[in-house]
């Protein structure tokens, strides 16, 4: 391996691994990124996702300093900034027309889409999943053995990784894993909402919609194609909720039946939100028969979760600081660590590759402090966040919230 020309390997190709690519490719950097999944085609970029609202000091910030920000501008109308919050009686709490925020919202698809395009084809190796990786010492200093089983090893100087939740570049740094966190989440779609369920799509607005009680929720995403992402979050204790209340590998119209019927989970709420969760397991049934519901336990990291230092080896995004997702902070720590980590390799090759790791240790230790003291902050606003929207009044705090922000003119 040549001493005079770093290696540089990304493990993961979520908005993290693609935002730092996009950094570093900007700056003539070269790297190589790998990703479990095989690369999604047109036709599965295309299809309802998840909306995510961008901030302007992390995830906005990351795409103008990557000189994608007016290509995002053109990719920010599936899901409008408007709010609106009922109780589980169906009483509205909140309604806003997004006019104080500042927050553009886009879809995962398309935000793949915007980050990857600009990338050398040849700079994703799709399909690679992780097996193993190593640390070993090199005569030009640390390095990394990354076992790709069937598609091979790599030894690199840096390895940096973006590969989520169960991250197997963190078990070099250390031995935290994340726990759950009390709630379980089912994800549904409903296509062509306004057309074939006008009253739904008023209910739910051309935004975020959030109905809360007995400490769960259903809430709502527009997305592409006038569809609305559902999703339904149950606070319950046991990580094993889903088999033994019957849900895991059940199909919409079981889950429909379950949700609906227990006075434990929705059975008592509002005839519109329980119409919602109907609907959204009738078409998803529709749309993808003889598939099981999708429920997955929540997980997070500890508050504030750190490591030594080591030289080489290092994690952002969910790697490094997994939180759920009640202030709307993952996706835009994750595009700032990357912006803040290709600011610190850029210092680093400005004083030359030779001899890079060596060159790259004391920004990348800087780089780390920072970082977890930042995501320190952002996931304790984010459990209180989570505290007061599942709390026995959650529908009333969370609207509260909102009041109070938009009468001191933030939001």
């Amino acid at each position: 391996m040549s001493t005079t020309q770093p290696q540089i390997a990304i493990i993961g190709g979520g908005p993290a691994g693609l935002t730092l690519g996009a950094l570093l490719h900007k700056q003539n950097i070269p790297f190589t990124i790998f990703e479990l999944r095989p690369e999604p085609t047109e036709a599965e970029l295309s299809k309802p996702s998840g909306s995510l609202d961008l901030h302007e000091d992390s995830g906005l910030a990351a795409l103008r300093e990557a000189g994608l920000y007016d290509e995002f501008s053109k990719r920010t109308a599936e899901c409008s900034e408007d709010q609106i919050v009922y109780s589980m009686d169906g009483e509205v709490y909140w309604k806003d027309d997004g006019g104080l925020s500042n927050r553009p919202e886009i879809s995962r698809h398309a935000l793949t889409t915007l980050l990857k395009t600009p990338l050398p084809p040849d700079s994703i190796k799709w399909g690679h999943k992780l097996f193993a990786a190593r640390s070993i010492t090199a005569p030009h200093g640390p390095t990394t053995e990354l076992d790709f089983g069937p598609n091979g090893k790599r030894t690199v100087d840096l390895v940096i990784g973006a590969d989520g939740a169960w991250s197997k570049i963190r078990t070099l740094l250390t031995d935290v894993r994340p726990s759950y966190s009390g709630i379980q989440n089912i994800t549904l779609t409903i296509r062509d909402l306004s057309t074939k369920h006008p009253h739904l799509a008023a209910l739910v607005g051309p935004g975020s919609c959030t109905a809360l009680g007995l400490r769960h929720g259903v809430m709502s995403q527009r997305a592409v194609g006038d569809s609305a992402r559902i999703y339904i979050f149950l606070s319950v204790p046991d990580v094993e909720f889903p088999c033994s209340s019957g849900l895991a590998g059940s199909s919409a119209a079981a889950a429909k039946r379950i949700l609906l019927n227990d006075d434990a989970l929705l059975a008592r709420w509002a005839p519109a939100i329980k119409d919602l969760v109907s609907v959204a397991c009738d078409e998803e049934a529709s749309d993808h028969p003889g598939e099981t519901v999708d429920i997955k336990p929540l997980y997070i990291l500890p508050i504030g979760c750190s490591w030594e230092h080591k030289p080489g080896v290092t994690v952002i995004g969910d790697a490094a600081h997994l939180m759920g997702p009640w202030a709307g902070e993952g996706v835009n720590l994750a595009m700032r660590d990357s912006l803040k980590l290709a600011q610190a390799i850029v210092e680093a090759y400005k004083a030359g590759t030779e001899g890079f790791s060596e060159k790259l240790g004391p920004f990348l230790k800087q780089f780390e402090t920072e970082m977890v003291e930042h995501a320190k902050e952002k996931a304790e606003e984010t459990r209180n966040n989570g505290l007061m929207m599942f709390s026995d009044d959650g529908a009333k705090a969370f609207g509260d919230f909102f009041r109070s922000a938009y009468e001191a003119g933030q939001c």
